[in-house]
């Protein structure tokens, strides 16, 4: 049994039996708690810290459902195994096979902010019972008003009374083309687009016709044909690095595009998932109209992605129609999320997170471009994936991939992403932020850079 003598944190108030919890989870994860150890028992831990037997066991209690440790009646009590909380799926919403994954975005979940400050200081709020109660379906209105400030960072400039609080940016675009299009009637998106939106198709019963893009995105005579011909109730796009080409559109893309959309009534709902990783991001600012254009600006991939908070402007007349679908899907989102997300727009933590996965995104895709030229790999400076295409002799990208596989390094087919009336393209898209270290990332392009030039396996490929 080892001689356990935690030190415990009393400086914020909380009860004795969570500091003796939060004291476990520490020397669990620094090391010093090896999974097996034998813990003393609650008499000994007891009088170690000069506390009642009944802390330490509610204390052993509250760990044990956090699957810190575990009791084995008549033996005592021991250190559990870790497990992960942390299984990645992909982009379509599948559990990611295991190995080296350059296959799907994860947000760098290493830089993520410290939780534990922020439900701290929340805690000493006077009012803390006003997070357990429902709330307006739009949101609280501090929490529009964080939005306001986050959406500002994309170069939208909203009042409060339009911007709505949405359970991530999936959500904001499952309410948003749910109020402009009914079954049957058709949207329009990037050939090769977000597999989300091809969900959100599905699940409404719309069709979905892919337009033709280039380097800078969406091209701008397709888009004009397909109005014509189709009469789409929306245009669903990411114009800065978009997923999956990693293209960004430039000033003059975007406001022909927007120009096109005006001409023809079609309103955009753009998603600016990964605005914010790009450099000088305020300087593209929003080229649609507020009286008929809707903004989604998610936090997920630049600050976490679990707490399923985004901020969705739209015109104001049409602001009731959609609280009404966060009403009927969501009906609000989590107060407390909200709040934490609000907390850290407000003091700095966002701005600060933001920095840190830009910079750690930065230093990846140049790791990249050291195994895999720009010439077959496009990339966008700071962003989480890049999308390679494959020279002539790899017929399929799902053999490419298949091959990938084998040598247990998973990257993504185009399929998932492809809406065009043609095949899918020959390329495959690597994720620069899936690796849990820069050395796995490495490791991984390597195995990436040495298959692309080797012709084929014999034998049929491996899907």
């Amino acid at each position: 049994m080892t001689i356990w003598n935690p030190t415990l944190d009393e400086d914020d108030g909380s009860p004795r039996y969570l500091a003796i919890v939060e004291a476990l989870d520490r020397d669990i994860a620094s090391g010093r708690l090896p999974e097996g150890e034998r813990l003393p028992t609650h008499r000994e831990l007891a009088a170690r810290l000069g506390v009642a037997i009944g802390t330490v066991t509610r204390a052993y209690a509250a760990a044990e459902l956090r699957g810190l440790i575990r009791g084995e009646r008549g033996r005592g009590t021991f250190v559990g195994r870790h497990v992960s909380t942390n299984l990645p799926v992909g982009d379509s919403g599948e559990r990611m096979p295991p190995g080296i994954n350059l296959g799907m975005t994860w947000p760098l979940d290493q830089e993520n902010p410290d939780l534990s400050v922020a439900l701290r200081r929340i805690s000493r709020q006077r009012d803390l019972s006003r997070l357990l109660e429902y709330q307006p379906n739009g949101g609280m209105g501090n929490h529009r008003l964080a939005g306001v400030q986050w959406l500002k960072r994309h170069g939208v400039s909203v009042d409060p009374d339009r911007v709505l609080v949405c359970s991530g940016s999936q959500h904001a675009m499952l309410v948003a083309i749910a109020t402009l299009a009914r079954p049957g009637e058709t949207i329009l998106t990037e050939e090769l687009t977000y597999p989300g939106l091809r969900a959100v198709a599905d699940f409404l019963g719309l069709k979905v016709v892919g337009l033709p893009t280039d380097a800078q995105g969406i091209d701008p005579g397709g888009f004009e044909a397909a109005c014509k011909a189709h009469r789409p109730r929306a245009l669903y796009w990411v114009p800065s690095i978009q997923n999956p080409t990693a293209t960004t559109a430039s000033p003059m893309r975007r406001r022909e595009i927007a120009a096109i959309a005006e001409t023809h009534g079609v309103p955009l709902v753009e998603d600016g998932i990964h605005h914010l990783l790009l450099d000088r991001a305020e300087s593209l600012a929003w080229t649609g109209n507020p009286e008929r254009d809707f903004y989604i600006a998610s936090p997920s991939k630049v600050v976490c992605g679990g707490l399923r908070v985004a901020y969705l402007t739209a015109p104001r007349s049409l602001i009731g129609d959609l609280s009404q679908r966060i009403w009927a899907t969501n009906w609000v989102v989590s107060p407390l999320a909200a709040e934490v997300m609000t907390q850290w727009i407000l003091d700095g933590t966002a701005e600060e997170t933001l920095e840190r996965k830009r910079r750690e995104a930065r230093n990846r895709v140049d790791l990249a471009h050291q195994f895999l030229s720009a010439e077959v790999l496009r990339t966008s400076p700071n962003g989480y994936h890049g999308w390679l295409n494959l020279p002539d002799h790899w017929e399929h990208a799902d053999q490419f991939a298949g091959q990938l596989r084998q040598r247990g390094v998973n990257v993504t087919s185009p399929e998932p992403f492809y809406v065009g009336s043609n095949v899918a393209p020959k390329a495959v898209r690597l994720s620069f932020s899936g690796a849990r270290t820069r050395d796995e990332l490495a490791e991984g392009l390597g195995l990436v850079a040495s298959i692309l030039d080797q012709q084929p396996a014999l034998g049929p490929a491996i899907v």
